[in-house]
């Protein structure tokens, strides 16, 4: 049986080239921690998430931090219950990365995101994003839901913020804590 396009887009990510993978992160690491592109670099993540290629959709790429969220300690004026430095954040740095970008574009909402390479300091996503007001979007029946829903990324509404909730796990609530 013949294979199409998306099937050795996915095969060929599975082990991308290495030599080209690093001098992409290297040119990465050197541009700001959000930027938009103008197409996805994955496109078979992209359309499964829900991309397409017209007026309305944006593709921006996101740098983050790897390693432990350590907060400078507090000087002066605090509770010591506050003075915490090390704190374990339940949200994954995928769902991290969509509220920065969230923040940055405050005219479009949030759809997915997806993974896209990382190093030893950085991780690196691509987010997709819509426009609700644009005209081809709120006439795409496919698509125009996303007119009617505002702050997804922030109050945990795409893939990466329903995990961080729990709700990925098969079952209900009473049969996942064993109650």
């Amino acid at each position: 049986m013949a294979k199409g396009m998306y099937y050795y887009l996915r095969q060929a990510w599975k082990k991308p080239p290495v030599n080209e993978l690093r001098k992409r992160i290297i040119d990465w690491r050197k541009s700001n921690a959000i930027v938009r592109v103008e197409k996805p670099l994955r496109l078979d993540r992209a359309r499964a998430l829900g991309y397409k290629a017209k007026q309305g959709f944006v593709i921006a790429r996101v740098r983050l931090l790897r390693g432990g969220r350590k907060r400078s300690r507090p000087r002066a004026g605090r509770q010591s219950g506050k003075q915490t430095i090390r704190k374990t954040l339940v949200m994954n740095y995928k769902a991290v990365a969509e509220q920065r970008t969230a923040r940055k574009f405050r005219n479009l909402e949030v759809l997915n995101s997806y993974w896209i390479g990382q190093d030893g300091e950085y991780y690196f996503f691509e987010v997709i994003l819509v426009d609700p007001c644009h005209p081809q979007i709120k006439n795409d029946p496919g698509i125009k839901w996303i007119c009617s829903q505002r702050g997804r990324a922030f109050r945990g509404l795409t893939s990466a913020g329903k995990k961080s909730r729990g709700l990925h796990k098969k079952g209900n609530r009473r049969e996942f804590f064993g109650k």
